[in-house]
């Protein structure tokens, strides 16, 4: 950061060294996030990592439906709020960093909560805020299609308004039509919620506009990071962080998800990402490869899916354009051409969520090699002579419009196709089944991992738990053991199976969830369920509900808990020691790990939550307050909640003692172990693959040998230097948090 960045950044507080995301709703404001600045402070976070905080829907739970980029948000407390909250959190040493929304605003009901599109709706083209939002103006003949009509209901006239149920539009309607709500809108939105409208961030004009807060917050020395929220939905990406940046001079990460061997873009003007890649990378760690065939075996023999991922995933891609994304390959092929068919297979074939290809400039080799190669298998698929090769050439570089459009419409198949639909069909192992996962890819070479993190910017963010993981860190920790036991796992599930039993695509997927949360109440359990079985879409979907099978989802989730729980509180118990292993390892390698380590709230002791909304269900900070006030400071308990606080407080207070810049240096270890070396003045040691190492009787005598010097293990007591036993190392604790003396 330059110096004249600095001096944007406010006060003192430079970019984090760790935070701690919490979820704000109108019953948890700025008031109570106040009241826990001593408790964060002890904790050893130094930002504050707030959900988004400008004016959202008056009801919302999440903050991502904006209606006003006006105002801080008045449920939360409003400016004044904030201001008072700002000055609690200094005065107690912490930054806050914030979560923002560029790409999109809600469409509220009634219409009217959002001032710019009721204008907009008013007035069509001749509005002031017309150019805010991504209007298909020609498709629409100069309207924009508003998919709000579901039955017999007409619409009537109300005075000034035009009233369908809580829906209100202006009269004369003029400059909007009114159609099915199944029907896709006139305009981009954030994948297929047609209640959130994307916004033209790329006019410099909209830019300032939905900015001025957000940068006069920065200016003020209120907030000193940012977090942007779904860059890849936006006309350029690159653009825009490169104004952001320009504008407001902070630590800035980005939600950019990578697959596989993707890295983010080199010429993107932010500090990283949020963490997904590194989340997935961390949790393969801790995943036997030598469970992948069992596990693969039962799950299809449970389910009936296809033993191949991939084709699961292609077909799911199909699915979702064909039944939700129509309008937005509509739009596509509008500015494409050629085939509408090859450029839907093309989309299909993307194995990534952007490419980057931008108009008017040199195709990276490496964006023309991602889509030519999702080209030649879009053709392998369709009929000999079908114009691939025309659509690729189109979409990389074709005019500007088709370009972007192309980059945009990838995401949402992405997102809808994998995250929302395949992820929940396939799952032999749903650790593994996360944003940005592949879960035909079991387990991590230990070597890849340290090559991996050798790479890291120590500007990055990493995170195991987020307001959008499909399970909490723990409870992927429990599942991660299946791979070492999966005869001991198939014997379970059949168990239970034989006595409970409703949808084989639906079960399997069930049974791992209910014993990797338990305990869970029911109501919880048949939320997530229900959930999941309109996300896969085998039987029912969001837009398809049945009601006779959301009460075999019911009462298939009453009588698991009834008839199967004794046994499935029997199996959690058994694995407890290695879930808990595993749990305590990957904490600490990913607050460790260079970069920014992020705690999603509540997870400093154990939290079994499944996929949002459950994990944003309120945390109790009492307890986690009294269990901190006696962590490390008299005779322990042993429990897994103390063990995990205690881990979590000692390596973010370390960090603060270190240089983020430290290089990361592996350290030599057997087969289960994972250790590595921040410079010359920490080392971090896990235990792997817990099972197996009990199964061969132990460490043995393997040993360590540490960087020299004498260390400290700050979670033990024990002092430590040369060459160590493992079996004494670890004799307390699964892990090691060394600090050089």
């Amino acid at each position: 950061m330059s110096d004249g960045r600095r001096e944007n950044a406010g006060r003192d507080f430079g970019p984090p060294l760790s935070t701690y995301r919490l979820q704000l709703t109108p019953d948890f404001g700025f008031a109570e996030v106040a009241e826990l600045a001593p408790y964060l402070r002890d904790l050893g976070v130094s930002h504050v990592y707030l959900s988004p905080i400008l004016q959202a829907t008056s009801r919302s739970r999440h903050g991502y439906d904006v209606t006003d980029h006006s105002r801080i948000r008045e449920e939360f407390g409003g400016l004044e709020g904030l201001r008072a909250l700002s000055e609690r959190l200094t005065a107690h040493g912490l930054g806050v960093v914030v979560d923002i929304v560029p790409n999109h605003m809600t469409v509220p009901v009634p219409e009217s909560g959002n001032r710019q599109l009721w204008s907009v709706l008013r007035d069509g083209p001749a509005s002031p805020y017309a150019r805010w939002f991504d209007i298909d103006w020609a498709g629409g003949g100069g309207r924009v299609d508003m998919p709000v009509l579901g039955d017999e209901v007409e619409p009537h006239a109300d005075g000034p308004v035009l009233r369908y149920h809580d829906h209100e539009f202006p009269l004369p309607d003029t400059h909007y039509r009114l159609v099915d709500w199944r029907r896709g809108p006139g305009y981009r939105r954030f994948f297929d919620v047609s209640s959130l409208i994307g916004l033209r961030v790329e006019d410099e004009k909209v830019f300032d506009a939905t900015h001025e807060v957000i940068v006069g917050l920065v200016r003020d020395g209120i907030v000193h990071g940012l977090r942007v929220d779904h860059p890849d939905g936006l006309a350029d990406p690159r653009g825009y962080l490169a104004r952001l940046r320009e504008a407001c001079g902070v630590w800035t990460v980005a939600e950019k998800i990578l697959v596989g061997e993707e890295r983010l873009p080199a010429d993107w003007d932010c500090d990283g990402t949020t963490g997904y890649e590194v989340l997935n990378r961390i949790t393969g760690l801790f995943v036997d490869p030598a469970g992948q065939e069992p596990l693969t075996d039962l799950f299809v023999e449970r389910t009936g899916m296809p033993r191949e991922y991939a084709a699961v995933v292609g077909r799911a891609k199909r699915e979702v354009i064909d039944l939700f994304l129509g309008a937005e390959l509509d739009r596509l092929h509008a500015v494409v051409g050629s085939d509408r068919t090859a450029l839907a297979e093309l989309l299909v074939a993307m194995p990534v969520y952007r490419a980057y290809a931008v108009p008017g400039e040199p195709v990276p080799e490496r964006s023309v090699a991602i889509v030519e190669a999702a080209g030649r298998a879009a053709a392998a698929r369709l009929p000999e002579g079908a114009p691939v090769a025309e659509v690729v050439d189109r979409v990389l570089y074709g005019p500007a419009d088709a370009v972007v459009r192309f980059q945009q419409t990838c995401g949402p198949v992405m997102a809808k196709g994998v995250e929302d639909t395949a992820l929940y069909r396939w799952y032999p192992l749903a650790c593994l089944n996360e944003v940005g996962g592949e879960p035909d890819r079991f387990g991590g070479d230990v070597g890849d991992f340290h090559a991996f993190c050798g790479e890291m910017s120590p500007g990055t963010m990493t995170t195991l738990s987020t307001h959008d993981t499909k399970r909490s860190e723990d409870v992927r920790a429990r599942l991660a053991v299946l791979s070492e036991m999966p005869q001991e796992w198939a014997r379970a599930v059949g168990e239970w199976s034989a006595k409970v039993s409703f949808d084989p695509a639906l079960d399997y997927l069930a049974w791992q969830n209910l014993m990797a949360a338990w305990p869970i109440e029911p109501g919880r359990f048949f939320d997530y369920l229900l959930k999941a079985a309109r996300e896969a879409k085998t039987a029912i979907s969001w837009a398809a509900p049945d009601p006779a099978y959301e009460r075999g989802v019911r009462d298939f989730v009453m009588r698991a808990v009834d008839e199967c729980g004794p046994s499935v509180a029997e199996f959690t118990a058994m694995i407890e020691p290695y879930a808990r292993s595993n749990s305590l390892g990957q904490k600490l390698v990913q607050l460790m790990l260079p970069g920014v380590p992020d705690l999603y709230w509540g997870n400093e002791i154990t939290d079994f939550s499944l996929v949002d909304p459950d994990n944003r269900r309120p945390v109790d900070f009492a307890r986690r307050r009294a269990l901190l006030a006696v962590t490390g400071s008299g005779p322990r308990s042993g429990s897994w909640d103390e063990d995990k606080l205690l881990v979590t407080t000692q390596a973010l207070r370390l960090r603060k003692r270190l240089d983020p810049a430290l290089p990361y240096l592996p350290v030599e270890t057997g087969e289960h172990a994972v250790a590595f070396a921040r410079g010359d003045r920490a080392v971090a040691v896990a235990t792997r693959l817990p099972v197996g190492l009990a199964a061969r009787g132990g460490w043995g005598g393997e040993t360590i040998t540490l960087p020299h010097g004498r260390w400290l293990d700050l979670l033990s007591g024990a002092r430590h230097t040369g060459r160590v036993p493992l079996a004494h190392l670890l004799s307390v604790f699964p892990v090691a948090l060394l600090e050089r003396e």
